[in-house]
C-alpha cells in the first residue's frame, strides 16, 4: 500500500497538470465547509477527522490517505457513526497486527458498553487517534508520530473506560439517526449491585494488567468501598486460540491477576471468590483458532 500511494503521489510532482482533480483536494474541502448533525459523537467524531484530514493532506503531503480520512468526516458530520479502520485493510507486521487488533477490540467494546453516549467527546478522540494509528505504522518510519497517536489513543481509552463504571454491555446500531439539536443526558439512576459489571481485557496470551485496565480497577475499587457487598466474581476468559487445557489455565491466571490488582487497591480478598471459563463463553463468537481481542478479558460483578 505505501509503494502504491508513493507512485502516486511521485506522479503527481512530476505532471502536476495530469493530477488536477487529485490536488483539488475537494472532499477536504468540503469537510472545512460542512455544519455537522447527529449526536455528540458524530459531531465530535466529524472535528476530529476534519483535523486529522487537513494534516495528512497540508502537513504531511498523504493526498490518498487525507482524501480517504476526508470521507469519513464527511460521513460522520452526516450524522453516521463511521467505524474504526479494519486491520485487514493496512499492510501491517504481524507483531504490529496483534498491537492494533487488541486496541481495536477494546475501543469496540467500549462503544457496545456505551462509550459513544457516554463519553463522545473522548469516544471521538480514540478513534481517529486509532485511525492515525494505523496509518502511521503502515508506515513505520516516523517514530515520533507512531508514539504520539498511540498513546493519544490510549489515554482516550483510559479515560472512556475510567468514566464507563458499571455500564451493562448493549447492542447498538451501526448508524445512528440525525437529529437536530443536542439535548444534556439524563442523569442515570443508580445501579443495583447486581446489575454492576466491568471488564479489564487483556493482550494475547498474557495475565498481566496493562495501563488502560488501571483506571477500571481504580473505579471498581471505589465502588466497593461505596457499597455493602457480600462478594466480588471475577471470571477469566480467553480467545478460542490455543488448546482447551492451556486456555483455562490462562483464565485462571487472569483472574487472579485482577483479584491480586483489587487487593493492592484495598479490597478485601474475603470478598474476592475467581474463576476461570477459558473459551466456553465467547463475548465475540468465533471459529476455534481465532484471536479476538475483545474475548481476552476478566469480568467483574458483584453480590
Amino acid at each position: 500500500m505505501n509503494k502504491l500511494r508513493g507512485f502516486i503521489l511521485s506522479g503527481c510532482v512530476l505532471a502536476l497538470s495530469a493530477c488536477g482533480n487529485f490536488g483539488a483536494h475537494s472532499e477536504v474541502e468540503a469537510l472545512n465547509e460542512v455544519q455537522a448533525v447527529g449526536s455528540p459523537f458524530t459531531q465530535h467524531l466529524t472535528s476530529e477527522y476534519r483535523a486529522f484530514a487537513n494534516r495528512e493532506m497540508h502537513d504531511m503531503l498523504d493526498y490518498p490517505d487525507g482524501i480517504h480520512f476526508a470521507r469519513k468526516g464527511l460521513a460522520a458530520a452526516s450524522g453516521e457513526a463511521v467505524l474504526p479502520e479494519p486491520i485487514s485493510d493496512w499492510n501491517l507486521n504481524p507483531q504490529h497486527m496483534e498491537e492494533l487488533s487488541t486496541a481495536r477490540g477494546r475501543l469496540i467494546v467500549a462503544y457496545d458498553m456505551g462509550a459513544r453516549e457516554i463519553a463522545p467527546q473522548q469516544s471521538a478522540v480514540a478513534q481517529v487517534n486509532f485511525d492515525c494509528w494505523i496509518e502511521q505504522q503502515e508506515e513505520n518510519w516516523q517514530a515520533a508520530d507512531i508514539a504520539g497517536c498511540k498513546n493519544r489513543f490510549m489515554d482516550a481509552m483510559a479515560a472512556i473506560e475510567g468514566m464507563l463504571g458499571p455500564m451493562q454491555p448493549k447492542a447498538e446500531p451501526e448508524f445512528m439517526p440525525p437529529v437536530q439539536q443536542i439535548e444534556a443526558p439524563t442523569p442515570a439512576e443508580p445501579m443495583k449491585p447486581q446489575d454492576a459489571m466491568y471488564l479489564v481485557f487483556f493482550d494475547w496470551d498474557a495475565h498481566s494488567i496493562g495501563a488502560g485496565a488501571e483506571n477500571v480497577l481504580d473505579a471498581v475499587a471505589q465502588e466497593v468501598k461505596s457499597r455493602n457487598l457480600t462478594a466480588i466474581h471475577v471470571i477469566g476468559h480467553t480467545d478460542s486460540s490455543g488448546p482447551n487445557p492451556y486456555n483455562d489455565k490462562l483464565a485462571i491466571r487472569r483472574g487472579n491477576a485482577v483479584r491480586d490488582a483489587l487487593v493492592k487497591r484495598g479490597v478485601d480478598a474475603s470478598l474476592i471468590k475467581v474463576e476461570g471459563r477459558g473459551e466456553t463463553e465467547l463475548l465475540v463468537q468465533t471459529p476455534d483458532n481465532t484471536r479476538e481481542p475483545a474475548n481476552r478479558r476478566a469480568q467483574i460483578t458483584f453480590e
